[in-house]
């Protein structure tokens, strides 16, 4: 099953480790190809931008690469039969639930993983924002709550 890994964990030391060595590798085991949206675009261009000095050629070529990683995720989104979203934090990566928006608007599974603990619904009803849940369990998908859990909801998606 081709799977894009929708999260925000790419941006820091410690979402990097627990995403490169904990849950791609058991996404991996669940017979997962992963479209991992953190190495569509090559690291090297992400890298040449991060170090160029402040100031407009920084900002002009920060809009050029912008629109080259919107666009490969935006392709692998559309290449893949379910999506699996991190939903940790105070409240959904806006990314994230961008991400979430687009693959239910193409029709595809999402699945979401939130193993925080903190509140972060509308109301007492839902565990996220209500619309980004609504687009979760429309498509035909859940939300889990622990590692464990995912594969099982993966495999829902397959039927």
């Amino acid at each position: 099953m081709k799977l894009y890994l929708a999260s925000p964990l790419g941006f820091s030391e410690a979402g990097r480790h627990f995403y490169s060595e904990v849950l791609i590798p058991r996404l991996a085991a669940c017979g997962c190809a992963i479209l991992d949206p953190w190495t569509l675009t090559d690291a090297a261009k992400v890298k040449a931008v991060t170090e160029m000095p402040y100031g407009a050629g920084r900002r002009d070529a920060w809009r050029t690469l912008s629109s080259e990683i919107g666009r490969n995720n935006a392709e692998a989104i559309a290449a893949c039969e379910v999506l699996l979203a991190v939903l940790d934090g105070s409240d959904v990566d806006s990314g994230t639930a961008a991400e979430i928006g687009f693959a239910f608007a193409l029709k595809k599974r999402i699945v979401g993983y939130r193993s925080d603990f903190r509140l972060a619904g509308d109301n007492e009803g839902s565990v996220v924002n209500l619309q980004v849940e609504y687009f979760i369990r429309e498509s035909g998908g859940t939300i889990v709550s622990d590692l464990e859990a995912i594969p099982a909801a993966l495999g829902a998606c397959r039927s």
